[in-house]
């Protein structure tokens, strides 16, 4: 497994720590001139928990992975935090703002895995 799955792997399982919902991986890798090679859309119930999911995907990537953000954007509101790993961004969204944004529609060839909730 090379680097970029071994992270991919991790953010999930930081956002299914803290009970992320309605987990998608975009794989954008076959994405003529695509910004990343994977994408990862999830989504918390309150800025509360998108912040905790912010907080648990970073844990993860960095002790699972070994990978530290490139940057962070949208903590102070937790509406929509939008994290840089370079191959991997991650998208935690609260539902309304999700649906607004509908990211994962972007890309019509891009491969799309749900990945199914916890509970």
């Amino acid at each position: 497994m090379d680097q970029t799955q071994t992270l991919v792997k991790a953010v999930v399982k930081g956002l299914q720590e803290k009970k992320g919902k309605n987990i998608v991986i975009v794989n954008l890798s076959q994405i003529e001139g695509a910004i990343c090679r994977y994408m990862i859309v999830g989504e918390g119930n309150s800025p509360s928990q998108v912040s905790a999911l912010c907080d648990s995907v970073w844990d993860f990537a960095r002790k699972e992975a070994g990978e530290k953000t490139l940057s962070i954007d949208g903590e102070q509101r937790a509406e929509w935090i939008g994290m840089d790993y370079g191959d991997v961004t991650v998208h935690i969204f609260l539902p309304e703002k999700r649906h607004f944004y509908n990211l994962e529609t972007l890309w019509e060839d891009a491969k799309i895995t749900e990945v199914p909730n916890l509970d």
